[in-house]
């Protein structure tokens, strides 16, 4: 983590602002515009990624049918033109279920990554700028946090909470904010040494606006990186708590829940399970390797790698 002192961002006085803030953003969106010419595999992954959210967005325009609407008559109908997905074992359209999936299963990860990166950057930033007894106290917490397994400790927490799709969203949260409570404490206090951060204190700004106007604008590439990372795993951890029955619960169009209701009847009507579990993998990757688009501009440490 240190190494991200070796960015242009943290070496400059006034960040954001337009004479210099400008050309860099040009210069990196013209590095990812070569970067995904070179690459064509990762410029298909962001298609993707924007695809999915325009349709967890749109869900309730381009899905051909309520997902929750039951006609036995179609139980483990077989796709066709007419039903791309099929219907499964309670004759509900897959297709539907799956385009609103996109929905459930995204907005759950929203919710879980901002309330674990809005936690984890507070302890992070407390820790990084509030003294040693602090540090030590709030780096122990973080510490005890990271000795459990986030999907191990997730599973636990759901269950206690009584399970759901909101009592996952808890537990995921719960389980994922130590990790930025230690990449933001590092990044944090990488960039609280540097020379603008010490101007800036001699010059007597206060320590509320030096961390919110000079250090946390600096310190926070590589934590929107990691977020963008941490996408596919969250989505993961959500559906396989969905699987093992800690999470959302049928009827829920959730893609974990779905996969799980598929597995039970696979025999019977494979596309029920298929189709889920495909739009989860094809969505995990796709963010994975934007995270690792964007890691590829933002980390300086990757950067230099790339253009030896």
């Amino acid at each position: 983590m240190t190494a991200a002192s070796g960015t242009g961002l943290l070496d400059e006085p006034l960040a954001g602002t337009a004479s210099s803030g400008e050309p860099r953003r040009t210069s990196r969106v013209a590095t990812i515009g070569r970067r995904l010419r070179a690459h064509p595999l990762e410029a298909v992954a962001v298609l993707i990624v924007i695809f999915v959210i325009f349709v967890a967005v749109a869900a309730p325009l381009i899905a051909p049918a309520n997902p929750d609407t039951v006609n036995f008559a179609e139980r483990f109908a077989a796709p066709s033109l007419s039903h791309w997905f099929g219907f499964d074992d309670a004759g509900r359209d897959v297709l539907s279920r799956v385009i609103y999936g996109a929905r459930t299963t995204l907005s759950a990860v929203a919710i879980v990554l901002v309330i674990a990166a809005s936690v984890g950057t507070a302890i992070g930033t407390f820790a990084a700028v509030g003294g040693r007894a602090l540090d030590e106290l709030l780096m122990r917490i973080t510490d005890i946090g990271l000795s459990f397994p986030p999907l191990v400790l997730a599973i636990g927490l759901s269950a206690a909470f009584g399970g759901g799709l909101n009592g996952a969203i808890a537990a995921i949260a719960l389980s994922w904010w130590p990790g930025y409570a230690r990449l933001v404490r590092t990044l944090v206090g990488d960039t609280a040494g540097k020379t603008f951060v010490e101007n800036a204190r001699v010059l007597g700004v206060s320590r509320a606006r030096l961390v919110l106007r000079h250090i946390l604008p600096n310190a926070l590439d590589l934590l929107f990186v990691q977020v963008t990372l941490d996408v596919a795993f969250v989505a993961l951890t959500l559906s396989g708590l969905s699987f093992v029955g800690a999470g959302a619960r049928p009827p829920s169009p959730e893609w974990g829940s779905m996969i799980y209701e598929g597995s039970q009847v696979i025999t019977s009507g494979w596309w029920i399970a298929v189709f889920p579990g495909a739009a989860l993998t094809l969505t995990a990757v796709s963010f994975s390797l934007v995270g690792d688009l964007l890691r590829g501009e933002l980390d300086p440490r990757t950067r230099a790698i790339m253009r030896r």
